[in-house]
């Protein structure tokens, strides 16, 4: 029996299970106690929100971190320890293919400043949040597949754990302790600062987005039937934001009795 082998499905099998706790929360959050959160009055909310959301985003969080921590730990065996990510495995890690791996878990710094664009508003223009994350993500595949050398299964999964750690980033970061404050004033029969529930909501918003693309680019990762060229990475990204851009559209209009 071969140790990395071991491994590998040890933490292929903790991944999804941690995947399924982190991404299934996220949906739940968003496309069910969103619409319903906005038809209860003060009151109720006041009775739910403090027992249900620490609840929630208890497994929330701590399967965003399980997943993030499996899938870098199955990054390195799969893909880092036999050089699976290059396309030419007989060159080795060069300089440009550690600078691309460095800009994979550097994803929440970009991501950080793009927020803050005075040209896209993300938080404002929803379309420009979406065209600013469609380039960055085509610019970073190029530099994978042009700078770093990676093959098509090592771009894919690297822009999947671009996404990974960006999501993973939002929910310690962003949304956990901006909801730590709205349970907090609901609690208190308060009105939440508007500034952090927009913060709160708008990131969710993002992770949901990005969810989609990468569970493709989990799946992509093991087969190449779209390697036809690297500029159908990023082209299933944008699929699959219109994806999620029609279950909100479905979530918005499923009714309680």
């Amino acid at each position: 029996m071969y140790a990395p082998d071991v491994l590998q499905a040890s933490f292929r099998w903790l991944h999804i299970v941690a995947g399924i706790l982190w991404i299934g929360h996220l949906y739940f959050f968003n496309f069910v106690n969103g619409p319903m959160a906005a038809v209860l009055d003060a009151e109720t909310k006041k009775k739910v929100v403090p027992e249900l959301m620490p609840r929630a985003l208890f497994w929330f969080r701590w399967g965003a971190a399980f997943t993030w921590v499996t899938g870098v730990l199955l990054l390195a065996l799969v893909f880092y320890h036999g050089a699976l990510a290059l396309e030419d495995q007989s060159q080795g890690w060069t300089g440009g293919a550690l600078l691309m791996m460095l800009l994979t878990f550097a994803a929440p710094l970009f991501y950080e400043l793009a927020q803050k664009c005075p040209i896209t508003k993300p938080a404002e223009k929803p379309y420009g949040a979406a065209i600013s994350g469609i380039l960055l993500s085509t610019i970073f595949v190029a530099l994978m597949y042009y700078v770093g050398g990676f093959s098509y299964r090592g771009m894919s999964i690297h822009l999947g754990a671009a996404f990974g750690t960006i999501m993973a980033f939002n929910v310690w970061f962003r949304i956990w302790p901006s909801q730590q404050k709205i349970i907090t004033a609901v609690k208190n029969g308060e009105a939440p600062d508007a500034a952090i529930v927009k913060l709160a909501g708008t990131r969710s918003k993002h992770n949901t987005y990005m969810s989609v693309p990468l569970l493709w680019f989990m799946i992509n990762a093991h087969t190449t039937f779209a390697a036809i060229h690297w500029i159908t990475i990023p082209l299933f990204v944008l699929i699959g934001w219109h994806g999620v851009q029609h279950l909100y559209k479905k979530a918005a209009k499923v009714k309680g009795f």
